[in-house]
């Protein structure tokens, strides 16, 4: 749940009573206090009368339809269970009926915008606010009129007439560019059930197509208004859908905060470094930054990922590093040795754990392998791709396949020691077992010392008709090793969310990791 943001209250001084001839000329400060709380009593009272009155008219149309319900007549007999009779279509009819004529309303809510001459009023019940927010309530408690003046910015104010109408409702239609607007009032006036909806149409629509992107937007806002399940959200979109946000019209109007945030991701999800650098590049010749920010997010890049050809390319033609070079005249000069050198020799003399030497997630066929499994709770499948052995150029020409085998049902490792059935590649399969991928080299080499393969197993889904990355599992050989790989996946059902046209889409990256063989001199 989002934490609740301060709510401003519109407090008014109550008039001082009017002067009368006699004893009420002279009321003292308690008996005025009095008074005022007997009006108010008062004014509640009326409004009760107001509500049971239109409750009362209700009865009608529940009367007409009772005779519809068959079994109503003898529900009481044979049995403790009864039938039930509802009409809440009708009531929430008839309320929102109540707001449009404005029958009965005792308020008058009048929204003013700050630099603006449009003022939008609106009849409403202080009953039916009262009961729905609890700013509401204290503001009208308040009051001293029968109209109620409320500050709203220019976004909120054309959408506050829907957030009137949920308070009625109980329902809500909005678009994509009204999300925040609601969620800021849902957050003003505590309606919080409302606020912890409009999160979750904004967590479910991240993957929507709009014209200028949106997702960074949310993030940044939900930063603002302190919604860490929507930040989280947002954030975690950005970096498992990263080419597709680069491509995105917001991309080059993100904040600087948002950029370094996900520039020193190790998770990002993308093609490659050349495309996150020529992203960042578009980014700074757009928003011209300050040198140190300009030089802090050309530093998060990883240049030791890139090809020594793609660097040279780079020296020779980008604007942007020729104008910082200075500034990364290091990272270059170790990615060039990182490239020069096995990565073994490099391990004696760096630290080749530094960001600067761990790939990112990325989807170039020299990483890994799209994976589509038809119909995957049929039997076992398995498949056999090849990368580059490692990212430095003294690799660059050496191979390693890899045989991949995927299980709709693998035992659990506890009770493998009670079956017969053995085998590196060969499951032992059992009624609910579950889904689980092993990945292992085809061949061992002496190449492999000091380094460790990770695996990293993406597994898709179509959300608004595109398709996303919905959950990431790293692991060394088994997917057994996380536990949770597909764990909330119902495989067997066909509109699985898990499922793209009954098939699971899958994408395997192999990361080498390098071990630090730096000898400490005590």
């Amino acid at each position: 749940m989002a934490r609740r943001t301060p709510c401003p209250t519109f407090r008014h001084r109550p008039p001082d009573p009017p002067q009368q001839d006699g004893e009420k000329a002279g009321l003292s400060e308690d008996a005025g206090e009095e008074e005022r709380e007997e009006m108010k009593k008062e004014v509640d009272q009326s409004v009760r009368m107001m509500f049971v009155a239109l409750c009362v008219s209700l009865q009608a149309a529940a009367a007409a339809a009772a005779g519809k319900a068959d079994g109503a007549q003898g529900g009481g007999s044979g049995g403790g269970g009864g039938d039930t009779i509802s009409h809440s279509v009708t009531i929430v009819q008839r309320l929102e009926a109540l707001l449009v004529q404005g029958n009965g309303s005792d308020i008058s809510l009048r929204v003013e915008t700050p630099n603006a001459d449009e003022v939008k009023v609106i009849q409403v019940h202080s009953l039916v606010l009262s009961l729905q927010s609890p700013v509401f309530e204290e503001l009208l408690l308040s009051r001293n009129s029968s109209t109620l003046v409320l500050k709203e910015s220019s976004d909120c104010a054309a959408v506050f007439d829907r957030f009137i109408r949920y308070l009625y409702c109980g329902e809500l239609s909005l678009r994509l560019e009204q999300a925040i607007a609601l969620h800021k009032l849902a957050t003003k006036y505590q309606v919080m059930v409302l606020q912890q909806g409009i999160t979750q149409y904004m967590t479910q629509n991240l993957a929507r197509d709009s014209p200028s992107g949106h997702v960074a937007g949310w993030y940044e806002y939900a930063l603002q208004a302190g919604d860490l399940t929507l930040r989280d959200s947002c954030l975690l979109y950005m970096a498992w859908n990263l080419s597709s946000v680069l491509q995105s019209g917001e991309w080059v109007g993100i904040s600087s905060q948002l950029l370094m945030t996900l520039l020193q991701r190790s998770d990002l999800i993308l093609q490659s470094e050349m495309e996150l650098f020529a992203a960042l590049e578009a980014w700074i010749i757009q928003n011209e930054p300050d040198g140190l920010t300009a030089e802090n997010a050309l530093r998060a890049v990883r240049y030791a990922m890139m090809p020594p050809r793609e660097l040279f390319r780079l020296q020779t033609q980008s604007m942007i590093l020729a104008r910082y070079q200075e500034s990364v005249r290091d990272l270059l000069y170790m990615s060039y040795q990182f490239h020069s050198a096995s990565p073994l020799s490099m391990a004696k003399y760096f630290d080749v754990n530094c960001s600067l030497f761990v790939p990112r997630n990325y989807l170039s066929s020299v990483w890994g392998s799209p994976w589509i499994i038809n119909n995957p709770t049929r039997d076992d499948r398995s498949t056999s791709f090849q990368t580059q052995l490692g990212p430095s150029g003294h690799d660059s020409s050496k191979r390693v396949t890899w045989n991949a085998l995927f299980s709709p049902r693998w035992l659990p490792l506890t009770m493998r020691s009670m079956y017969t059935e053995t085998g590196a590649m060969q499951p032992t399969r059992v009624e609910g077992g579950r889904p689980r991928i092993i990945i292992t080299p085809a061949t061992s080499s002496a190449d492999f010392a000091g380094v460790n393969f990770q695996k990293t197993v993406l597994v898709m889904a179509q959300q608004q008709g595109n398709v996303v990355v919905k959950h990431v599992y790293n692991f060394h050989q088994s997917t057994e090793e996380n536990g949770d790989f597909l764990a909330e996946a119902d495989l067997y059902r066909r509109t699985s969310e898990y499922l793209i046209d009954s098939s699971l889409y899958l994408h395997i990256i192999v990361k080498p990791m390098y071990q630090t063989l730096i000898s400490t001199k005590n």
